[in-house]
């Protein structure tokens, strides 16, 4: 694939391509990637590699373990923030389910349930995520497949209604986890009231720029601060109060498209 803005990241993709290849054989349908590697911010102080792996059927405990094994050895190189990836069957991604149901998923957060037992892991990681129709919604407009048909041949459509109630999951208690990690809900509340306006699917990069635009002035510091160590990977300050009111606001008129 070609490198870009990925630098080395782009041979540990290769690689990880290549053993899911090994791993899965003919079972194997394709690998997409999404996210901040495929929408122009990919920053290794901050970003992780967001993927999705679509397989033709069930996939048994075995192939699971050494699926696990292999992604587990390499997020050791992969950016800060690590792998987060999915194992969907196929038949869900070209027929969109909500919410969708997946095989298996590992994020960086989850590792240490991995690593205390993996037994358990492979047994329970599994079920339906309502995040996953925000990640198709994106991978079939902006998605790039490492593996397999193209992401807008691969990918139904999410409707409007399923898309909304996503993100509406990711962010609903921004008013309380605002103060945990400010950037992030700033930049994502931001994207979310772009889509419900304007239909835009930005990234958290775009999003802060779009809201500092089309926000009330008062929000322009945090907006600005959030880009700024968005694409720095340096801490800012932020103002915890106005933070709040941001999110009180943001939330308000979110809330309103629901």
């Amino acid at each position: 694939m070609n490198g870009g803005e990925l630098g080395g990241y782009s041979a540990l993709l290769d690689e990880y391509v290549s053993e899911c290849v090994r791993i899965f054989g003919q079972n194997l349908s394709g690998i997409y990637l999404h996210g901040s590697a495929v929408m122009g911010c990919f920053n290794p102080k901050n970003s992780d590699l967001d993927i999705i792996v679509a397989v033709k059927g069930s996939i048994s405990d075995d192939i699971k373990r050494q699926f696990m094994e292999m992604t587990v050895a390499m997020n050791e190189r992969a950016p800060a923030k690590g792998i987060e990836v999915s194992v969907v069957k196929a038949e869900f991604c070209g027929t969109f389910v909500y919410p969708t149901p997946f095989e298996l998923h590992f994020s960086s957060g989850t590792l240490d349930w991995y690593r205390r037992s993996p037994d358990e892991y492979i047994a329970k990681m599994n079920g339906t995520d309502k995040d996953l129709a925000a990640h198709f919604t994106i991978i079939k407009q902006r998605g790039r497949a490492l593996y397999g048909i193209p992401a807008r041949e691969a990918f139904g459509e999410v409707s409007r209604e399923d898309y909304i109630d996503s993100i509406w999951y990711d962010i609903e208690n921004a008013r309380y986890d605002i103060t945990e990690d400010p950037m992030y809900y700033i930049l994502n509340l931001s994207r979310v009231l772009a889509f419900c306006n304007e239909e835009l699917l930005l990234s958290k990069k775009e999003g802060g720029e779009w809201g500092a635009s089309h926000l009330p002035e008062r929000f322009r510091e945090l907006l600005d601060a959030a880009v700024a160590e968005y694409g720095s990977g340096i801490p800012q300050s932020y103002d915890a109060a106005l933070a709040a009111d941001y999110a009180d606001y943001m939330l308000a008129k979110i809330g309103a498209f629901r």
